[in-house]
Parts: structure tokens; sequence; C-alpha cells
């Protein structure tokens, strides 16, 4: 019994130092947020005035923040339906190179590698109306009509970000699935191989099943990472032209630090973290209910 609560010390005081981190960092900030949310606070001063839930009648009324929530939409219906996928490929494509493997995953790995900020700039750049070489290229083809306002126009400047972010983030859905891709066994494609089963009847019966747990997390971790989607966007358009590319998290930071809103951007901000955990939440739900329709 002594030996068991010895035991049961020595872990708390190892694990002490995990737990102080978390709680500073992690839960601290959560409830801080939460409280803050209640408040109007310009985050100037100390002084704060109790308004109650008015802050979020306010966010749930006002347009532009209705027009971030159908923007972040947009993004995780992109990351689910296009990054994932396009991630899934680039992995099968490397998986079946023989040669040369390491080589094409660092050059597939190389967008996610790189700085955010310095990816805006440089499609920002690229997508220049006046000296972008999209344009140039355009006109150089005799496409006027093409000569757009990629990032100024209402019309096309969420879909070119969108290209941005699918472009940086699929290489990181590539390694998660030639992780998973590399833990399952030869034999089984052997097998199929022998009655005559074909490259895409293969993947169908056998690749995309043993994977369905690699994808749910991926599907996890797309849709977490959509809701918190942040720089590209910020440093690309700063949530313009208007609010065509507004998101939650550009909109929290506007209300907070442009406006010093501070308690309205707090509740911003703790919606924003109740969305992703009700997401992971449901995620998780349908991966239960997906393992145990396929255990029997």
């Amino acid at each position: 019994m002594h030996t068991d609560r010895g035991k049961f010390q020595h872990f708390l005081v190892f694990l002490l130092p995990t737990l102080l981190i978390y709680g500073t960092f992690i839960i601290y900030p959560i409830f801080s947020t939460l409280f803050n949310s209640f408040f109007h606070w310009t985050g100037l001063t100390a002084q704060k005035q109790f308004i109650g839930l008015d802050n979020y009648a306010t966010l749930f009324s006002d347009p532009s923040f209705g027009q971030s929530v159908i923007n972040n939409l947009w993004v995780i219906v992109c990351s689910v339906l296009v990054q994932i996928p396009l991630g899934l490929v680039m992995a099968l494509i490397v998986g079946q190179a023989k040669r040369r493997t390491a080589l094409y995953k660092v050059l597939y790995f190389i967008p996610y590698l790189m700085s955010t900020v310095a990816i805006g700039l440089t499609w920002g750049f690229l997508y220049d109306p006046m000296i972008g070489p999209i344009n140039q290229v355009l006109r150089d083809l005799g496409i006027n009509t093409m000569n757009l306002l990629w990032l100024g126009d209402k019309k096309t400047a969420l879909i070119s970000v969108l290209i941005v972010v699918v472009w940086n983030f699929a290489p990181f859905y590539m390694i998660l699935f030639n992780a998973s891709l590399s833990t399952i066994s030869e034999d089984y494609y052997e097998a199929a191989s022998i009655d005559g089963a074909t490259v895409w009847q293969q993947f169908r019966a056998i690749t995309l099943p043993l994977l369905i747990p690699s994808i749910v997390s991926a599907v996890t971790l797309s849709i977490v990472g959509s809701l918190k989607t942040f720089d590209l966007f910020f440093v690309m358009t700063r949530g313009g032209p208007g609010s065509a590319t507004e998101l939650m998290g550009t909109y929290m930071y506007k209300q907070g630090f442009s406006y010093f809103k501070m308690g309205y951007a707090s509740s911003v901000a703790f919606t924003m973290f109740f969305v992703a955990v009700l997401s992971i939440v449901i995620v998780k739900f349908v991966q239960r209910k997906t393992m145990k329709e396929g255990a029997y």
C-alpha cells in the first residue's frame, strides 16, 4: 500500500511541471477569455464593465461575423475535400516511386516547411495585377480578360487565398498518409494481384479501408486548423476586400487590437474555441460509429 502511494507521489512530482505549463498556457487562457467576454473592456486599462451576454448578442447579430463564419466553412470544405485527397494522392505517388522516394518527399514537403508570412508575401507578388507573373503570363497569351485583381476582387479573393492554403498544407497530409501506407502489409496486395484485382480495386478494397483511422485524424486536424487559420489570410488580404476573406481569426484580431474591443474579441475567441471542441466531439463520434460498424 505504501509502495503504491510512493509510486503515485513520484508520478505526480514528474507530472507537475507539465501540469503547470499546461494550466498556465492552456487552461487559464480559456477561462480568462470566457470571463473577459462578459465585460466591456478596451484592454488598455484594468477597468472593466460587466455587460453579461451583450457581447454574444452583438456577435451573433453582426453580419461581418456571419460572413467570417461562412468563409471559415469554405476553408473547412476546401481542406477536407481538396487538401486531404491531394495529400493522399501525393502519398500514393511517393509510395509508388521505388527510386528517389526521399527526393520526392522533400520536394513535396517544402511548401509546408516555409514560413507562412513568406508564403503570403510571395503569393501576393504572384497575384499582383500589374507586375505579377500570373497576369503577365495571361497577357503574353493574349488573355486580357483574365487580367484580374486576384486579391482585390470580391469574386476571386477567397478562392485565390484558398489555392495558397491547399498548396501550403497538403504536404502535411502527404506525410501523414505516407506513414500509414508504410504499415500496410504487401501480402494483401500480392494476394489481390493473384486474384486478378486491378489497381483501383486494390485501392478501394485494401488501401482505403485501412486508411480510415488516418483519414479521420486528418479530418479532425483539418477542421481545427481551418477554424484557427489566420496568418496567410491576414498577410495576403487583411480580411478584405470588404469582408470577402474575413475569418473568425482576422475578425477577432481586428476587434481586439485595431478597435480595442478586447471584451468583444474575447467573445469571438471563446466562440471559436467552442466550435472547435464541438467539431472534435462530432468527428470522434463519427469515428467510433464507423469503427463499430466496421467491426461487424
